[in-house]
């Protein structure tokens, strides 16, 4: 029985996330320059931080959404979770439901579907509330946001797709 993912998605789509990001908040053609007036980021403070651990760490957190988000696109996991993650004990019946679904909705437009939902359900309302409590404007929720709404979108096409 194969996996219902394949697991060379779930790094492509972290360096997804660091590709994307590099574009977004690129002062040259991204949001950059408006990212870092609402932010309140200085080039001194970019040039400040760590970028070996600041990267490293970002790629980790991508990886690790890779994951969660793997989940929300390949809906065969689910199956796998009804027979507790182990199908060499499963019933009969869960053979004959991944023979018949094992490869359902399992395309790029679906996966971008699922992480453009996840982007607008799950990263919207989290780095708003934030955003809000931090007093920031509309304008840096909406570019944060909208990189991981993109971003999300990509990763789940990825995910699902490959």
């Amino acid at each position: 029985m194969e996996l219902p993912i394949n697991p060379i998605a779930i790094p492509i789509a972290a360096v997804a996330a660091l590709f994307i990001g590099a574009l977004w908040y690129n002062p040259k053609f991204g949001f950059g320059i408006a990212w870092m007036r609402e932010s309140g980021m200085t080039e001194e403070r970019i040039k400040s931080g760590n970028i070996a651990i600041i990267f490293g760490l970002a790629l980790l957190f991508a990886a690790m959404l890779s994951l969660l988000l793997m989940q929300f696109t390949n809906h065969q996991w689910g199956a796998f979770g009804m027979v507790g993650g182990d199908p060499t004990g499963a019933e009969p019946s869960f053979e004959a439901f991944m023979a018949d679904y094992g490869n359902k909705f399992r395309t790029f437009k679906h996966g971008a579907l699922h992480g453009t939902i996840f982007g607008v359900l799950g990263a919207l309302p989290i780095i708003g509330t934030i955003a809000l409590f931090e007093r920031k404007s509309a304008k840096y929720i909406f570019i944060n946001a909208g990189y991981w709404i993109v971003t999300l979108a990509v990763m789940g096409s990825i995910l699902c797709g490959l």
